[in-house]
């Protein structure tokens, strides 16, 4: 570990294309921190951001097939789009460390737990999948997260917006459902599983929730009006239920925020 910097560390690991070699990484970061977080440091983008393996292959959404759960092959193109889920949100947590100065110290530690809890997650899925005959970059996988990721990089704002209080709390929503199919599968250790990710990424959401309105009153903007358009200057998209309320109501969304999604989902 050669570096000073907490943002130094974070970019190193988000350059690490080995995903056991990047969980190592993090996890090392936690045993042996806290390090001094640089938060005044001014780091420049590499090109090959971020780093990930040769597999999976990525290709547009539509061309990620869906299989019946009821068989070996269906359950593990799940749980894999399940890991490579994680996978990315290992490296968002990294790169909202690395990219973005000037922030509250505690902004980055708690971002950089968020890295260590996605890594648990995705070793348990990938586990798992080894255990059904399957692994990690066997099937291919899209690329949506990432890529709203690469249209907020510039505003910070909009990352928080619609990174975590988007794109990952429709994993809210999606948990309940998801985990009910592989129980009914029989799959009740993936099932096990989605119940661990979503008690921490209610959590996670919390956190993006907490940052959202702190850079907003920073910059004195109203955290509820920009919402709308911020979306639709970024393409995010559009929110459709089941709607997770209760997860939601946990990790801090605005009364009138879960309103209007009461409205949506009647």
């Amino acid at each position: 570990m050669n570096y000073t910097f907490l943002r130094e560390h974070a970019l190193h690991a988000l350059l690490l294309c080995d995903p056991i070699e990047k969980a190592s990484y993090i996890k090392q970061l936690i045993q042996e921190g806290p390090y001094p977080v640089g938060a005044t440091l001014t780091l420049h983008e590499p090109a090959q951001i971020p780093g990930r393996p040769q597999k999976p292959v990525i290709v547009p959404p539509q061309q990620v097939k869906q299989r019946s759960l009821q068989s070996i092959e269906g359950r593990a193109t799940l749980l894999h789009a399940l890991a490579h889920i994680e996978f990315n949100a290992i490296n968002l947590a990294l790169d909202i460390i690395w990219r973005y100065p000037h922030m509250p110290d505690m902004f980055y530690g708690e971002w950089l737990c968020v890295a260590y809890e996605e890594v648990l997650h995705f070793e348990l899925l990938n586990r798992h999948l080894q255990s059904i005959g399957y692994t990690y970059g066997d099937f291919p996988a899209h690329d949506g997260l990432w890529d709203m990721a690469e249209r907020t990089k510039d505003d910070l704002i909009a990352r928080l917006a619609l990174v975590p209080r988007t794109l990952e709390a429709r994993g809210l929503d999606a948990c309940p459902v998801v985990r009910g199919k592989l129980a009914q599968a029989g799959d009740e250790a993936g099932a096990a599983i989605l119940d661990i990710i979503l008690r921490d990424e209610v959590g996670h959401v919390a956190l993006g929730n907490k940052w959202y309105r702190w850079v907003c009153e920073q910059k004195q903007v109203d955290a509820i009006s920009i919402y709308p358009d911020l979306a639709t200057h970024y393409r995010a998209p559009r929110l459709k239920g089941p709607f997770n309320f209760p997860a939601r109501q946990a990790a801090g969304f605005f009364p009138e925020e879960l309103d209007y999604l009461q409205q949506q989902a009647q």
